[in-house]
């Protein structure tokens, strides 16, 4: 379990996706992963935070009516300078699309993406460290970059001084980041397989007591199972959308 800290530079601290139907959604997720939800800043306009017992894991926010952005879980890494990162992200190719701006007392953010287009959010914590918990079922547990190819790791490593240990074979392209010498997240290299479209993006995980029976579940709140349970190197794995489109990977982490 991890308690809620200032999270070194570069380390996934929250994630947080922005719907349409903002009542609907807490329902599925409430559904889902058991979470109960609280206001968020004001700034963000309509937001709540989730909580696992009593603890932040997560954030929601209802996107204005004539917003018509993809749904997505969005992962924010940490950073102890929002306006530097986002300096640094342009003069690396990459785009700053929000931000940076301040968000109540919680902290300064932006919304980013790389040059390949995988969008991801920039944390300075201040009172609001980020996701306070994580191991139990309905906690983000990983974050995985699903992209064309792994040499983009170059951006991250030079906007925030990741350490890149790549592995596999031409045949399976895949690279590790490190904070601390710690992995901290993954970027899986997929070429033309990625989904024509949704493009390079960031996959969250989120911790499952049981793979089969949580995307069962999905299908029966009105999500979709995109990929369905199987076995892998991380634990029993699947993939689903939840009814307004946004992709995660529900596991059951080995050892758990």
């Amino acid at each position: 379990m991890t308690e809620a800290t200032r999270r070194p530079p570069g380390t996934p601290c929250w994630v947080s996706l922005m719907v349409h139907g903002l009542d609907a959604t807490q329902e599925f997720y409430k559904a889902l992963f058991d979470w109960e939800f609280v206001p968020g800043p004001e700034q963000l306009g309509p937001y709540v935070r989730a909580l696992l017992g009593g603890r932040e894991v997560a954030g929601i926010g209802r996107l204005p009516v004539d917003r018509h952005l993809r749904i997505a879980w969005t992962p924010y890494l940490a950073t102890e300078d929002a306006d530097g990162t986002a300096e640094s992200i342009r003069s690396c190719g990459g785009t700053v699309a929000v931000g940076p701006l301040d968000a109540g007392e919680a902290g300064r953010m932006a919304i980013c993406s790389d040059p390949m287009g995988a969008v991801f959010g920039v944390w300075q914590a201040e009172a609001h460290h980020g996701t306070a918990t994580a191991g139990p079922p309905g906690t983000p547990v990983w974050n995985e970059l699903l992209t064309y190819e792994t040499s983009i790791g170059k951006f991250y490593r030079s906007v925030f001084g990741f350490d890149l240990e790549t592995a596999g074979s031409p045949e399976h392209d895949y690279a590790t980041l490190f904070v601390d010498g710690s992995p901290v997240a993954s970027l899986h290299g997929v070429g033309d397989a990625l989904p024509r479209d949704r493009g390079p993006h960031w996959m969250t995980y989120f911790e499952v007591a049981d793979a089969d029976a949580a995307a069962r579940l999905v299908g029966e709140l009105g999500g979709r199972v995109l990929s369905p349970p199987r076995d892998g190197t991380a634990g029993r794995l699947a993939v689903v959308a939840d009814p307004e489109g946004a992709v995660f990977t529900l596991v059951r982490s080995v050892g758990h």
